[in-house]
């Protein structure tokens, strides 16, 4: 599957989600556990909390990233639940990208009254 066709997946996904467990108010963690679920029962490979070290001048630093989500092996899925986004967000998975060398992420924010006003997609030369 191409990342786009991956994306589709998760966003019907993260709908589904967020209407099951009644819109916004639940921490992150609730949130990004129950959108691994749902990818998996349509299919789809999910990796949860997924350390990503990081090298400084050669040197391993001791506090690695933590991706949230990475399905497919392709594309990145960092699960918010705040009442106001912040553009930081995008910078944020743009980094992870680059650390990858992966092309789509996606920052869903289930704080928001609708998915589609809390869905936004990341690329990194795509």
């Amino acid at each position: 599957m191409t990342e786009n066709e991956i994306s589709a997946i998760i966003l019907d996904a993260a709908i589904a989600v967020h209407k099951e467990l009644g819109g916004p108010g639940l921490l992150e963690s609730v949130y990004e556990e129950a959108l691994a679920f749902e990818l998996q029962d349509r299919g789809v490979s999910v990796e949860r909390q997924v350390v990503v070290p990081l090298v400084y001048k050669g040197h391993c630093l001791g506090t690695p990233l933590r991706l949230d989500l990475l399905v497919d092996g392709q594309v990145i899925v960092e699960c918010k639940a705040v009442e106001l986004y912040n553009m930081i967000f995008n910078i944020q998975v743009l980094t992870y990208l680059r650390l990858k060398g992966l092309k789509l992420g996606l920052v869903i924010n289930f704080g928001a009254a609708t998915i589609k006003e809390g869905f936004h997609r990341v690329v990194n030369g795509l």
